[in-house]
């Protein structure tokens, strides 16, 4: 049997929003590895192992896949949203690097609707002219760089969306990100709180930097900050494709 590695996109949550090429390919796994949550979403069935982990096993989860497929196995490892998109397809190739044995595997990589865009359907279209987006946890990087990274961000106009960014171990951070933005954007700016789109649980809360407060995010949360251009028209949020 020829093993293949796939790594896919489950969506934000619904699951209309899981693409047919993903469900195609765990139609056909043998094997389907990730964050426990997760691969809690694919349906058990005869055939199909899963491999439940903790989030922050990322490496050697990676490593068991391309084992897994080097055995001949078809193989899906499984993120949230995109796999591109602050996920599993870059911890399987910096994997990949330390095995050159392996660089000719079949890997596909299987794109999935993000939280970000999600986020922005949900409210309108915050992200419609030039954006960034940015990871605010500092697990893998010092916050000094997320705070130099945020801090040009504002300097270009660009809108923003952040991933991650309040967490019980961590929430002096969003904290020191709010202060930062309202002293660079002022308190008129909008921001976007969007909590578990696409599920029951969703939340969408659109207020002013002014108004806004560290405990109106978690992690299930994604933030949106608009540019200088971002405006309210009726109940939806919107940035214009043209720049001021």
């Amino acid at each position: 049997m020829t093993g293949w590695l796939a790594v896919a996109g489950l969506g934000p949550g619904r699951e209309d929003l899981v693409t047919p090429e993903v469900s195609a390919a765990l139609a056909g796994a043998t094997d389907v590895l990730g964050y426990i949550p997760y691969v809690a979403r694919v349906a058990p069935r005869p055939g199909l192992t899963l491999h439940p982990s903790d989030n922050r096993e990322e490496l050697d989860r990676a490593l068991h896949a391309l084992d897994l497929a080097a055995a001949g196995r078809r193989v899906v490892i499984v993120s949230s949203g995109d796999p591109g998109v602050f996920a599993m397809a870059s911890a399987l190739f910096e994997a990949l690097e330390t095995r050159p044995d392996l660089h000719r595997l079949d890997i596909r990589i299987l794109p999935g609707i993000t939280a970000m865009l999600a986020a922005a359907a949900a409210v309108g279209a915050p992200l419609g002219h030039d954006f960034c987006c940015i990871n605010l946890s500092d697990n893998l990087k010092p916050w000094a760089l997320i705070d130099h990274r945020l801090r040009l961000a504002v300097e270009a106009d660009l809108a923003m969306a952040f991933y991650n960014p309040r967490s019980k171990s961590r929430p002096e951070g969003f904290v020191r990100a709010l202060e930062t933005l309202r002293q660079l954007c002022g308190p008129d700016r909008l921001i976007t709180f969007a909590r578990a789109v696409s599920t029951p649980d969703q939340a969408i809360r659109t207020v002013t930097l002014g108004e806004a407060t560290p405990e109106m995010a978690d992690m299930r949360t994604l933030v949106i900050v608009g540019n200088a251009q971002t405006r309210r028209v009726g109940p939806w949020v919107y940035t214009p494709r043209s720049a001021s």
